[in-house]
């Protein structure tokens, strides 16, 4: 199984253009991962921002994937007009006929048929935080840095039983410290009870906001691929991981790919 974790940053440019995401340059960047099974975060559904593109839809389509899943985090576009799902709102989108308002979260595209999806929230900080962001530059490949306060949106997690025996867990964790700690602990949790429900073996991936060895620190976990993947024109820190409960034989890591998408780098994997 040939798999990708990626924070996609919605499929924008690194350095942003002005112009934003294009289908195109997305669907470039896809083909260059090579993957069966795509985990994204950060991840666009019919926002006027990425030009209305359902976009785990456009990345199914390029690797073939006949089964994907988009779930919401949020109604709206994050850092600008948002609000909480309510009770009315889809929790998880897997065809075309969805009427859900534009909406930002995650969500995974698999060509090995899925056969069951699962989806666990997570809740959010109350705090915010001030974060850098990447901003046009007119004369260097890397990008201008600015700092903004961010308020956290509700996390969660998305669920992929596979046919191949594998659960594969999906998320993007809260960037407030010890609040990300504890959402991954309830995430670890879970996806054991549902491993064992579906008698597979469990794999927690996505951008879980926590440096080097703290995700596995002091469990059973193991982090599978040591890859810094942020920032993507420069990286020094890991905050993209592979999680596995236990060893199992045969990982190759793939390496990564400047894609020249996202601020983060893809994080690729092969597992026998």
């Amino acid at each position: 199984m040939r798999i990708t974790s990626w924070n996609l940053l919605h499929g924008q440019p690194i350095p942003p253009l002005s112009a934003g995401p294009s289908q195109e340059s997305l669907a470039a960047a896809v083909r260059q991962l090579e993957s069966e099974v795509i985990a994204v975060q950060e991840v666009d559904y019919k926002l006027p921002r990425s030009k209305m593109r359902n976009q785990v839809s456009d990345i199914a389509d390029v690797i073939g994937a006949k089964d994907w899943a988009f779930a919401p985090s949020i109604i709206g576009t994050p850092g600008e007009k948002w609000r909480k799902l309510n009770h009315s709102d889809s929790r998880l989108i897997t065809d075309e006929k969805s009427d859900l308002a534009g909406s930002y979260g995650i969500a995974i595209a698999s060509t090995i048929p899925v056969v069951k999806w699962h989806r666990l929230d997570l809740g959010n900080s109350v705090f915010g935080m001030p974060l850098v962001v990447p901003t046009e530059s007119e004369t260097s490949s890397k990008p201008k840095i600015r700092a903004i306060y961010v308020h956290d949106e509700p996390r969660l997690a998305l669920g992929a039983t596979l046919a191949n025996g594998w659960t594969i867990f999906n998320t993007h964790l809260s960037f407030v410290p010890g609040v990300n700690l504890f959402q991954l602990k309830k995430l670890k949790r879970w996806a054991l009870n549902v491993a064992q429900e579906t008698n597979t073996k469990p794999l927690i991936l996505g951008d879980l906001n926590l440096p080097k060895n703290l995700p596995v620190a002091g469990s059973d976990w193991k982090s599978l691929i040591q890859q810094n993947t942020y920032p993507s024109w420069g990286a020094k820190i890991q905050f993209d991981y592979l999680l596995t409960h236990g060893a199992i034989d045969g990982v190759k890591d793939l390496g990564t790919i400047a894609t020249g998408i996202s601020d983060h780098l893809p994080l690729r994997a092969e597992i026998n």
